[in-house]
């Protein structure tokens, strides 16, 4: 079960607040797109192909918005300005598995809590007329007889994705309370990779001290021993050890009350040289935690980024050039690949990070850099992590090799490294007007051993 926001805090009054936001942020996106209400789905248990088992349950994020209702599929949030929000909570009568209690928690007192058996049931707790209302989530065999206007309405979902990106003071302390599970996770994962453990045993370890099931995590653990380090995404778990232990970088996050937390840390076994690049890559990473603001526009941050891991590259001799012809021949790229950083909340990668204004559009990335996720000017209340890195790709460094790129690159001390795969540091942060909280750092600080 996810773990709730810090208990010394007001919650019912926080979401109380949250409530009233969000249903100002529908107020307006309804009626700008002409619909007298809203349907929002928490979303379908989905059968896995020929087979009576399903998915594991992961619920659509616009219906975590109003509340903090995670594992309980087919539940409906029915929303018409002016009117209390009306939860259709799933409760059937069944023996083969446990139905869902009644929840009794600080959020209910802002929905008018209704039980429903079925998915007929909840259609007819509905308005018998639904020609002027949007529904949004998953689409189901019934929904045709539902007879709403239109379902996930482009309009609609572009103008709430473009508001969501500012957190409410709800938002944030579910937020805090993720770093914090993630944080303790962290710690158990370090302990483990210094004994000597293996993937599958540090994930384990990460797990069992945040006091979750991994489908409760808002994406399944990174833990990449050695040279796995430079796969992005590394999706396997081995059983047993490497022969010989170099490094681990782990990319784990948890959940509170649906919101998500993503860190990563990466550590050396016993290399003095790799343990002092990692020092000094963190040095890199908090600098550009500390240019972040109100008012900063991401792609300058991402391209600050650029020069920054150009500078280490070079005074760690990875690179015979300086910073800026690093960046501009594509030698950084070489060996930072993806985007510096994206909007964090309700989604690990959460959404309207392109869009230009609530109406739509896109602002374009920079040239180059075609997997940033985040490209809009930072505003006060929006979450983003931080994640700069340094790899040891084969296949880019191959392509490298066979440019002009290659006299910039200092090919003994490359094969020096490889084994180590790379270095990824991520923390979360929370934009304020000055500067930004480090909800991870933070997190690390309160989590001590």
């Amino acid at each position: 079960m996810d773990e709730t926001p810090d208990g010394t805090l007001d919650l019912e009054a926080l979401h109380a607040a949250h409530v009233l936001t969000q249903r100002a942020r529908f107020d307006r996106a309804l009626s700008a797109c002409g619909y007298s209400g809203v349907i929002v789905y928490s979303g379908p248990l989905a059968p896995i192909f020929r087979d009576d088992q399903t998915y594991p349950f992961k619920a659509h994020a616009w219906f975590k918005a109003w509340v903090p209702l995670v594992d309980v599929p087919d539940c409906f949030l029915y929303y018409e300005p002016g009117r209390t929000p009306v939860l259709l909570f799933h409760q059937p009568a069944d023996y083969w598995y446990k139905s869902a209690a009644t929840p009794q928690a600080y959020w209910t007192p802002q929905v008018d809590l209704r039980p429903v058996a079925d998915r007929a049931a909840a259609r007819a707790a509905l308005p018998g007329n639904l020609g002027t209302t949007a529904y949004i989530g998953a689409l189901f065999r019934e929904l045709a007889a539902w007879e709403v206007r239109t379902a996930n309405p482009r309009d609609l979902l572009t103008r709430l994705d473009y508001d969501r990106a500012v957190k409410t003071s709800y938002e944030l302390a579910c937020l805090r309370a993720a770093n914090r599970s993630a944080a303790r996770g962290h710690r158990a994962a370090a302990r483990a990779f210094a004994s000597g453990a293996s993937e599958l045993e540090i994930e384990l370890a990460f797990i069992r001290a945040c006091g979750a099931r991994e489908q409760e995590l808002p994406y399944n653990p990174i833990v990449a021993l050695n040279e796995s380090g430079a796969v992005l995404h590394y999706q396997m778990l081995e059983r047993t050890p490497p022969p010989a232990l170099h490094s681990m970088l782990i990319d784990a996050g948890a959940e509170a009350a649906g919101y998500a937390s993503d860190v990563t840390r990466t550590y050396s076994y016993a290399d003095p040289d790799f343990a002092s690049l990692i020092e000094r890559f963190d040095e890199v990473q908090q600098t550009l935690c500390s240019g972040v603001h109100a008012g900063a526009d991401w792609r300058d941050v991402h391209l600050s980024a650029h020069r920054l891991v150009a500078e280490l590259l070079h005074e760690s001799d990875i690179t015979s050039c300086d910073a800026e012809e690093a960046v501009a021949t594509g030698v950084s790229s070489v060996f930072l690949p993806h985007g510096i950083g994206h909007l964090l909340g309700l989604q690990v990668h959460d959404v309207g990070g392109l869009l230009r204004s609530p109406e739509g559009g896109e602002i374009p990335r920079p040239e180059g850099h075609p997997y940033l996720r985040l490209t809009r000017v930072l505003e006060e209340g929006f979450v983003v992590t931080m994640e700069p890195g340094i790899y040891f790709i084969d296949s880019l460094l191959a392509q490298a090799r066979g440019d002009t790129r290659a006299a910039r690159i200092n090919w003994t001390r490359v094969d020096a490294l490889r084994k180590f795969g790379g270095i990824r540091i991520e923390d979360d942060l929370a934009v304020t007007a000055s500067g930004a909280e480090n909800l991870t750092r933070d997190a690390f600080a309160v989590e001590r051993e």
